[in-house]
């Protein structure tokens, strides 16, 4: 709700403004219509992302996340608020060859700060596998309210332990 004053130019009431409520009429699908702003990746600065992988196919446990702390499997990468989970997938790939398999399942979430209490949470915002096209792969971090200062846990699962595709992935 947003208050908006009315009035000025002579219409005062009493020798005081008269208020009036606005109420906003954008609905959650029209904010999630909205183009992405395109990032030139010429002039604008890269951020620092924080990558943290298991090679288990589960994501860390928040407390590993606790005081200061952080899981060891630490990745760093500069990159755009615009960077796909695919290009993501394509950057841990580079460091794990083992995760450049057909079929190695990756699944992302991003941790960030608990405003409400101490410590983390975790939001599961999708996820990619080796030599499959999804409907994830070109989901970016700014799509999903990714914040500077994040992180971005992947837990990947191998091609022989990978949960059975969910009917988002087709071959190429």
């Amino acid at each position: 709700m947003l208050a908006v004053e009315v009035g000025g130019q002579g219409e005062r009431l009493a020798g005081r403004r008269r208020k009036m409520a606005v109420e906003s009429r954008v609905t959650q699908e029209e904010i999630k219509k909205e183009p992405e702003k395109p990032i030139d990746r010429e002039k604008t600065c890269p951020l620092l992302l924080r990558v943290f992988t298991t090679n288990n196919g589960r994501h860390h446990r928040m407390d590993e996340f606790s005081r200061g702390n952080v899981p060891s499997s630490e990745l760093q990468i500069y990159t755009w608020m615009d960077a796909t989970l695919k290009e993501l997938t394509s950057l841990v790939k580079e460091v794990y060859p083992e995760a450049r398999k057909k079929g190695t399942h990756f699944n992302f979430a991003i941790v960030f700060t608990d405003l409400k209490r101490p410590g983390y949470r975790v939001k599961e915002i999708g996820s990619t596998m080796s030599g499959r096209k999804g409907t994830d792969d070109s989901m970016t971090l700014q799509s999903q309210k990714f914040q500077i200062g994040d992180y971005l846990d992947i837990a990947i699962t191998p091609p022989n332990r990978a949960p059975p595709p969910s009917g988002r992935m087709r071959p190429y």
